[in-house]
């Protein structure tokens, strides 16, 4: 029945049609019009899912013929996990930053928020979606441009600042990005094999040096994009500017673009420059989770906390990504969808607490619980799940990346595990900090109001999947071993024997 119709092109296609609408709208109504294109996404986006289930979508028609290039989209495993990752989140942010273009310090209207949102999500969509390499990087690239208003729009003081160093560190990557996928095309057609599509350049002789340097220009735009350490510095700047909303959007979507792109890309073409890399990698990902951890635990601000939690947590999805078993790129893929939604959560609870505050320094809260239990309650949850306690998705997907990377390397598995428990430190002591104790002077002025209706109903439902992603995991779970199924039989890499020790 749904055979001839090309669900995959409507479903990237209606936030883009739905941000074209809105630059025509004004006032309330482009709110409303705006909220309706989202939630229509995420019923598209769900029906898509249910019927991908067992087989999967494809589509695909000639392009750019004299280059091979291909319109071909693939729904199916990781895609299918992160493209629902991305619709549920966007009707969220919506109804968290619904007055976000009356603040003083906005440039345009909410409906151009909105508007600049749905751009972004229409091309995530197809970036999560698109099985030709030409059509994901231009896609890829292409999400800047909307985020980069939406940080320099609506965002803080230094906004410009912000979203120019966002551009130029993500240009940077793309470019080189963009130097590799010329490599490969110039690889093919030495081969004969004239053709952007994922499944062809995955039969091409990729060995050696010209593998290794064109398996690099991808592995640095994805670490750019992750972000890794050495190359986040934007992330804090940028979210400490950015609203609350914005920040989910690119800490929960575009940045799962750069693990994406490592399982998608990195291992998939290039599985020999992958394992050549990987003792490097691990250790890069095992800084990255320390370092985070370490820098959110002193950090003053409340937004940058949140940032720098997100880069240890990157870390830990490509330590899953690159320890090469099923178990640990299946947790992993599992991962970003529960981190996507805790990070969600945590921007905007702690965003609804700034809002209040007016201001995002630590050392300015105390006591809230007492003034807003509600709040501090949902910040709790928030943080419960962030450093992934059992009962959360995010515990599942952090356990089985550790449990699937200690097959194959214990050592770097039992130093990379440092990283949960300084998770458990920066998550409680925020909580003290904020919201316990006393209830200070400068918070009994300025925090008078709990959560109202509209604020939860952008939070809690982001904690409810959380928690049932905790307890019933298997479904979305058995998503994610397609693709690292796939992956690994492509790699020609099989998981590591169990060891069993004879009695004496």
């Amino acid at each position: 029945m749904f055979n001839s119709i090309p669900l995959l092109t409507i479903l990237a296609l209606l936030p883009l049609v739905g941000a074209l609408v809105l630059l025509f709208t004004k006032g309330h109504v482009a709110k409303l019009v705006g909220l309706g294109f989202a939630l229509t996404t995420t019923v598209v986006g769900v029906l898509v899912f249910v019927l991908s289930r067992g087989t999967g979508l494809v589509e695909s028609a000639p392009w750019i013929r004299p280059i091979g290039a291909w319109y071909a989209l693939e729904f199916s495993g990781m895609s299918g996990i992160l493209v629902l990752l991305t619709v549920i989140l966007v009707p969220a942010v919506f109804i968290a930053e619904w007055n976000v273009g009356d603040r003083p310090e906005a440039r345009w209207s909410t409906g151009t928020f909105f508007a600049m949102a749905l751009a972004m999500q229409g091309l995530a969509l197809y970036v999560f979606m698109a099985s030709d390499v030409l059509l994901f990087y231009i896609a890829f690239e292409a999400t800047l441009i909307p985020m980069y208003f939406m940080v320099a729009g609506w965002g803080g003081a230094r906004r410009t600042s912000a979203a120019v160093k966002f551009l130029l560190y993500s240009l940077a990557g793309g470019l080189v990005m963009l130097v590799a996928v010329a490599g490969l095309y110039a690889v093919g057609s030495d081969q004969g094999k004239v053709s952007f599509l994922f499944s062809d350049l995955a039969t091409l002789d990729l060995s050696g040096t010209v593998g290794k340097w064109l398996f690099a220009g991808f592995f640095f735009a994805f670490a750019v994009k992750a972000p890794l350490v050495g190359l986040h510095t934007w992330l804090p700047d940028t979210a400490e500017q950015a609203t609350p909303g914005t920040s989910t959007l690119l800490v929960g979507v575009l940045d799962k673009i750069g693990t994406f792109g490592m399982i998608k890309v990195c291992l998939l073409v290039f599985p020999e420059a992958s394992a050549w890399a990987t003792p490097v990698i691990l250790v890069w990902a095992i800084v990255s989770v320390v370092y985070g951890a370490f820098m959110a635990m002193g950090s003053r601000d409340l937004m940058r906390f949140v940032s720098y939690t997100s880069v240890s947590h990157f870390g830990f999805m490509v330590f899953g990504i690159f320890a090469m078993t099923t178990q640990s790129i299946s947790g992993s893929i599992f991962y970003m969808l529960n981190h996507g939604l805790s990070s969600a959560a945590l921007f905007l609870v702690v965003g609804y607490l700034v809002q209040r505050r007016g201001t995002a320094d630590v050392a300015a809260f105390g006591g809230v619980q007492k003034v807003a239990p509600v709040l501090a309650g949902v910040l709790l949850m928030a943080g419960l799940a962030t450093l992934s306690l059992p009962g959360f998705g995010s515990f599942v997907g952090e356990f089985f990346t550790m449990a699937g990377g200690w097959q194959r390397y214990p050592v770097q598995t039992a130093f990379i595990t440092i990283g949960m428990v300084l998770s458990a430190v920066y998550v409680l002591v925020m909580y003290q900090r904020t919201m316990t104790g006393p209830v200070t002077p400068q918070v009994a002025e300025t925090v008078r109001t709990d959560l109202d209706l509209r604020e939860k109903a952008a939070v809690v439902p982001l904690i409810v999947i959380l928690l049932a992603l905790g307890f019933l995991p298997k479904p979305l779970l058995e998503v994610a071993d397609e693709t690292s199924v796939a992956i690994m039989n492509s790699s020609g890499v099989t998981d590591p024997a169990p060891q069993i020790e004879e009695g004496n």
